[in-house]
């Protein structure tokens, strides 16, 4: 079965979120656990972890279909020491937090180099970073998504994924969440069965489906090979609906969170009826 849902608010609480996710017609969410802009948050409360757990079940979305998202200001392949070890600590604070409301994944940007060290080092330590933070947690895995290559952003080539997993000791808690805006504005065509073809096909050579633990469905307002991070409604950019519909019928998407993080929340109620519209 396709899963699909949106990124939702947990205004007011982490226990919300699956109400907002039911509210749209959602059968996978994904969410904040903390304020993603501010590298410190209140711990949660035994109240608020008890409370998601029931709204959880209330809505019969499995945990394993939850993928939430960490804080936009890690960055995991920091070139400073300093910068580098509040990440990590920040990280394994994301992490503890699935842990405490029962999830399964994390997913999260890989880093940045900064100019300041070799995009290979960096790589290195983004996965240094997974390996701690593994040792000193279970039963989470870490996510990683592809990025658009903004910037000095890492993981925009599928190279730049398979060398983190590589150096990560446990193979079983690590995976990868692939977006489609990013995918194609790092450079993968998805505008066509044919090259949704290819660049999948490049992806399973490269990385393999037996690491893709979530996808971000979204459009693109930049186009191809742009590098530029600029999601749309669905059919309203530059990918349109074929890769939508190639993802609606592939088996190798069954049973993953399959997440909107498309630009007006208003339409995702009708987006998620559109997805599954598309299945034959």
């Amino acid at each position: 079965m396709k899963r699909i849902g949106a990124h939702v608010s947990a205004s007011g609480g982490v226990e919300n979120a699956p109400l907002n996710a039911q509210a749209i017609g959602a059968t996978a969410f994904a969410l904040f656990t903390k304020n993603q802009r501010q590298w410190q948050a209140k711990p949660l409360t035994e109240e608020s972890i008890a409370r998601f757990r029931e709204n959880l079940e209330r809505v019969a979305i499995d945990a394993r279909y939850v993928l939430p998202h960490d804080s936009y200001l890690i960055n995991l392949g920091h070139p400073e020491p300093e910068a580098l070890e509040k990440s990590r600590d920040a990280f394994l604070d994301e992490m503890r937090r699935c842990e405490q409301l029962g999830l399964e994944l994390l997913n999260f940007h890989p880093g940045s180099h900064l100019k300041q060290i070799p995009e290979e080092e960096s790589l290195a330590r983004v996965a240094d970073s997974i390996n701690r933070t593994l040792e000193r947690t279970a039963g989470v895995t870490a996510v990683i998504e592809n990025t658009a290559g903004q910037g000095t952003n890492l993981g925009h080539r599928f190279e730049h994924l398979a060398a983190i997993i590589e150096r990560v000791e446990d193979k079983s808690r690590v995976g990868v969440c692939l977006d489609t805006c990013h995918t194609f504005t790092a450079g993968y065509d998805l505008r066509t069965t044919e090259s949704c073809e290819q660049t999948f096909g490049e992806f399973e050579r490269i990385v393999g489906f037996a690491y893709l633990r979530g996808v971000h469905l979204n459009d693109s307002k930049p186009d191809l090979g742009s590098r530029v991070d600029r999601h749309e409604s669905l059919g309203k950019g530059k990918l349109g609906w074929p890769v939508f519909d190639y993802i609606m019928n592939d088996p190798r998407f069954e049973e993953i969170p399959m997440v909107l993080e498309t630009v007006d929340d208003t339409l995702w109620a009708e987006e998620i009826r559109q997805l599954y519209a598309l299945q034959r």
